[in-house]
């Protein structure tokens, strides 16, 4: 069963696309998407963790930004394209619309959006408290940081996110964490060594798994380019698994 709901936050409403499960509850999961805002593969990624059993709760944060699925259509594949030429002609399209990503007020309030999805799942009935976190590039970078501010979490999986935060501000993560990556994602794993040795200083169960012959969105099977489906089926696994150890 799926719809989309209204979350309250301390910012007004947010639009979120929730979806239960049939039977019985295994606990909740906040699910945030890719930079592209809440796509179809979003919200199918939603339902197959909901047929796994969880509550999810999967926001669009980014419609209000002017990102929308219509206008983000085909840029993410570009991106990943193989062919110079295509990724030339995407990149003015992608600086346009990740320009309002830049304010800084748009973090806080994104953390806060992403907070009151947590605080939804947390007081649902059926959920009980028991809410772990995903999310895919920027997504993954918004789990990371509900980890750092929701000491109730009980499990955070990124997926190809940045963690660009503090000493002290990842010594507020009290959920183990695992995270996945691209071996060819350059970015992301030039940063790798500094995060595992933060994390280590700050007592963080961490655990990161890097995928040989993958990149950045190597887990979006609607990007031909980017998608690869072994280490995305390995990836999707060892999440359940790492779900049912913590979550449920």
């Amino acid at each position: 069963m799926s719809s989309f709901e209204d979350i309250v936050t301390p910012a007004g409403t947010l639009s979120a696309y929730v979806a239960r499960p049939e039977g019985p509850v295994k606990g909740g999961l906040v699910l945030i998407h890719e930079v592209w805002g809440l796509v179809g593969h979003t919200r199918d990624v939603a339902d197959r963790f909901a047929r796994e059993g969880y509550v999810v709760v999967a926001p669009d944060l980014l419609a209000d930004q002017g990102i929308t699925e219509e206008n983000t259509a085909g840029i993410g594949e570009a991106i990943a394209n193989p062919d110079e030429a295509a990724r030339n002609e995407a990149q003015p399209k992608l600086r346009a619309l990740l320009a309002p990503l830049r304010n800084p007020e748009f973090g806080s309030l994104t953390t806060q959006r992403v907070q009151a999805c947590f605080a939804f799942l947390y007081d649902d009935a059926d959920v009980a408290g028991r809410v772990g976190v995903t999310g895919f590039c920027f997504g993954g970078t918004y789990s990371f940081s509900l980890a750092i501010h929701e000491p109730r979490l009980l499990a955070c999986v990124s997926f190809y996110g940045h963690a660009s935060f503090s000493d002290d501000e990842l010594a507020g993560i009290k959920a183990p964490v695992l995270a996945f990556y691209g071996q060819d994602d350059d970015a992301l794993i030039a940063e790798l060594p500094a995060l595992e040795s933060a994390m280590g200083g700050a007592g963080v169960d961490f655990t990161a798994k890097i995928y040989p012959d993958a990149g950045h969105a190597f887990f979006n099977d609607t990007n031909r380019f980017a998608y690869r489906p072994g280490p995305a089926e390995d990836a999707w696994n060892l999440t359940l698994e790492f779900l049912t150890r913590h979550v449920a």
